[in-house]
């Protein structure tokens, strides 16, 4: 059975070194860059199922990496960074990060992290569902396709799982708690950053006029809701 390869970049050794260790141990194939170029270089070379990236580096930054990769590729990448600022974490996800670990952090933690990310990446088969079209949007269950005015909409499968999600609860109200479970796993709950930065990405990409959002409708203090057809 083919393993899952991880790459792990970070200019600390000890970093590199410890999730290494903590990763291999569990059965998941590693590889490592010491700084942005050569996670470029690895990436173009290998396949892999995963990033680990740190922020703060030498060469092009975790930011510039992330959005490096993000033309060409949407392989789950967790940002890594000493500093938990608010403002990070939302460039982080703007720039196409699924999810973000402020260090020092546990191995339990981590690995969870990566488990949640690993499972948001995989498509899994579901009950054949009819295609749902409102005004020029239609989302297309069956083969996780979204279009709008009969033009392919590019998604990241996390953008791609929280519109599906919503659209399949079309009229309710889905409190911030209940969306990051259902979309980014039960680890989660309290990240409502991620929820509104991704909100805001998938509204430029499908809103006619993203400041007046036609399906996707804001809650204050409770959570969304998409627009009942």
């Amino acid at each position: 059975m083919k393993k899952t390869r991880i790459l792990i970049v970070d200019d600390e050794p000890e970093t590199i070194k410890y999730l290494s260790a903590n990763l291999r141990a569990r059965g998941y194939e590693v590889l490592t860059a010491e700084d942005g170029r050569t996670a470029l270089q690895v990436f173009q070379e290998s396949v892999v199922d995963l990033i680990i990236l740190d922020i703060m580096m030498p060469g092009p930054d975790g930011f510039e990496v992330c959005q490096a990769i993000r033309r060409q590729s949407n392989v789950p990448i967790i940002m890594l960074s000493a500093r938990g600022r608010e403002k990070d974490v939302v460039r982080a996800l703007d720039l196409g990060a699924d999810d973000y670990l402020t260090k020092p952090f546990g191995v339990e933690e981590m690995l969870a992290r990566v488990r949640a990310v690993l499972r948001r990446a995989v498509q899994a088969p579901t009950a054949p569902r009819p295609p749902l079209t409102i005004g020029e949007l239609t989302i297309d269950f069956a083969a996780r396709r979204v279009t709008v005015s009969g033009r392919e909409i590019q998604l990241t499968p996390t953008e791609y799982d929280l519109l599906s999600h919503l659209a399949l609860n079309a009229g309710r109200v889905l409190t911030h708690r209940a969306l990051l479970q259902a979309v980014w796993g039960p680890e989660y709950g309290d990240e409502t950053e991620y929820l509104w930065t991704y909100i805001r990405r998938l509204r430029r990409k499908i809103e006619p006029d993203p400041t007046t959002p036609r399906y996707i409708l804001t809650h204050p203090g409770v959570g969304y809701s998409f627009a009942d057809a």
